[in-house]
């Protein structure tokens, strides 16, 4: 799998977007996940699920921080390499993980957080160094409109249905998600569609009009082959 984490560092989550359409599927951009702090590297990894329902006051306390059932015990069951990915609802009035549990996440090796929801204490988050994918920022905690209830379940984070293990590709445009049966696919298609979009630049460059390039007519394709040939 680390090979294809290294070829699909190639491709945009626009691009994966498109190619999902191929199969009928829309809902892959996770509505709500942009980059907290400044652009960065395309990131890759599996899904580890977490996912919060909205605040019951007998259960969503400070004192549920140390329950078997936390957001803190599940920071203990992330493995290395993986994207944690939080459905907070899309609720943004409470940061659902604040700098401590940012950087327990940095060290035991997650690639980043991805979550509708907010974070709390920005600047130290943004100091860990980890990744982020959110909403913004909030400073109320999570228990003050969230329950946490689980990990390593399906769950719907941005409008998308997320289960662990599928594939999270994230970049200066957002987070999509990839199922597991269709990264191969997407990876396939993928590659081909950014070497033929990298050859569209170039002719759009030197001035050839859009219709019939993009996408392509029957000339087009021909003068791509020849393109591709060349090397």
């Amino acid at each position: 799998m680390s090979d294809a984490y290294a070829r699909l560092r190639h491709v945009t989550t626009a691009t994966i977007t498109t190619m999902l359409l191929k199969k009928g599927i829309r809902k892959c951009w996770l509505s709500g996940t942009k980059p907290l702090g400044k652009p960065g590297e395309r990131l890759i990894g599996p899904a580890f699920t977490m996912r919060f329902v909205p605040a019951r006051e007998d259960l969503a306390t400070p004192a549920s921080w140390g329950n078997p059932i936390s957001t803190r015990a599940a920071i203990e069951a992330m493995p290395e390499g993986c994207i944690a990915v939080a459905d907070a609802m899309g609720i943004d009035s409470a940061g659902i993980f604040g700098d401590i549990l940012v950087m327990r996440m940095k060290m035991r090796g997650v690639t980043a957080l991805v979550t509708d929801g907010v974070v709390r204490d920005k600047v130290g988050v943004l100091k860990t160094e980890l990744p982020v994918w959110c909403n913004g920022a909030a400073a109320p905690a999570s228990v003050n409109g969230l329950t946490f209830v689980g990990w390593q379940e399906p769950i719907g984070c941005g409008g998308c249905a997320i289960f662990p293990g599928d594939l999270i590709v994230a970049d200066d445009d957002g987070a999509v998600v990839v199922p597991q049966d269709l990264i191969e696919f997407v990876l396939a298609e993928g590659e081909e569609h950014e070497r033929y979009e990298t050859w569209v630049v170039s002719e759009v460059e030197r001035g050839v009009p859009l219709p019939g390039l993009y996408p392509a007519n029957d000339e087009a394709k021909a003068r791509y082959e020849a393109w591709k040939k060349k090397g």
